[in-house]
């Protein structure tokens, strides 16, 4: 349910209204807008009777939600979501940035040039595999503590944010200084983690599951944000389909559709969509033109020898390139009152 408040409310009422509520275990989210300010309500709302509700001098309307997911729900936040970052960068409500880096870490000579190639290139934030979650026990599976060291290093020397996977809560003590957690498509339904970010005050990077609807995404989010945690940014990376000639297939379709039903910002990965490095450009185009909020792309200082997904990622040259032509094409990217952003 949501409360939409007269545009002069008296303030006083305002707290009469919350402590009202409060009494009736139901949370109230009030979120000031530039033209209205909204109540949402969290909690069991089905007892409480809206014309009472809305007969108060200070309500304009009252609304019932139907969508299970209330606190990354558009009609409960109207305005876009705006994450600061500790570089000064910021990510949401117009605001586009760069992420980039590698697969995985490899070492402190390889994480430290990727990085300063890439913040040369454009980009504000730092990505770079510490625990890699791999299909096969064989596979790499990253550095781990030595890898988060490095990338550490790399933010220090660079200036960069910094954002890198979590696979598991027992982790968590080495993410002090990390800028950004990210959770994998593997762990996008691992509630019990979703839970524990839930309770930090940092922002958590969400992918899309491989087989997951866009409305489990944003129930995966409100287990983040029901602990308190409202920077959550969420990633479109591609899900399994019945085409085979690209790893995933990327849902395009997804960045407006989350627009329109969510005020968190969207980033997608046009890396692990596909798999195909050569494909990173024209997809990274079509992410930015349909109003992406920012693009993850993986970045190699030599792909051929990759220790992991070196057939994904851009050379520093390749992604100098794709920075070029996502900056010619911001300024007509769409938005979602239908305009571009020029």
């Amino acid at each position: 349910m949501i409360i939409i408040l007269k545009d002069k409310h008296d303030p006083k009422q305002l707290d009469r209204l919350t402590e009202w509520l409060k009494s009736r275990n139901i949370d109230a989210h009030i979120s000031q807008g530039k033209h209205q300010t909204i109540v949402g309500l969290i909690g069991d709302t089905s007892a409480l009777d809206i014309d009472l509700i809305g007969g108060l001098d200070i309500v304009e309307q009252v609304k019932r939600i139907q969508e299970p997911y209330k606190n990354a729900n558009r009609k409960f936040h109207p305005e876009d979501t705006v994450i600061n970052l500790s570089n000064g960068a910021k990510l949401g409500g117009g605001c586009f940035q760069m992420i980039a880096g590698p697969c995985s870490v490899e070492s402190y000579e390889q994480i430290e040039l990727i990085a300063k190639r890439v913040k040369a290139s454009g980009a504000s934030i730092l990505r770079g595999g510490a625990f890699k979650p791999r299909t096969s026990p064989y596979s790499f599976q990253g550095l781990r503590d030595e890898g988060i060291a490095m990338l550490l290093s790399a933010k220090k020397e660079t200036g960069l944010a910094l954002v890198t996977e979590i696979m598991d809560l027992s982790q968590l003590p080495l993410f002090e200084q990390v800028d950004i957690i990210q959770v994998g498509a593997r762990n996008m339904q691992n509630f019990e983690l979703l839970k524990e970010l839930g309770y930090l005050r940092k922002p958590v990077l969400l992918k899309r599951g491989l087989a997951n609807t866009l409305e489990e995404l944003l129930m995966s989010a409100e287990y983040i944000m029901a602990g308190g945690n409202e920077q959550v940014i969420l990633c479109e990376r591609g899900i399994r389909t019945f085409e085979r000639a690209t790893r995933n297939t990327l849902d395009i379709s997804a960045v407006p559709m989350l627009k329109k039903l969510s005020h968190l910002p969207i980033v997608v990965d046009p890396s692990h969509a596909t798999g195909i490095a050569d494909l990173v450009l024209p997809l990274s185009l079509a992410a930015t033109a349909v109003g992406a909020d920012g693009l993850m792309i993986e970045v190699h200082n030599n792909p051929a020898r990759a220790l992991c997904d070196g057939k994904q990622s851009l050379t520093c040259d390749l992604f100098d390139e794709v920075a070029s032509a996502v900056k010619a094409i911001r300024p007509y990217a769409w938005h979602r009152d239908g305009s571009g952003n020029s």
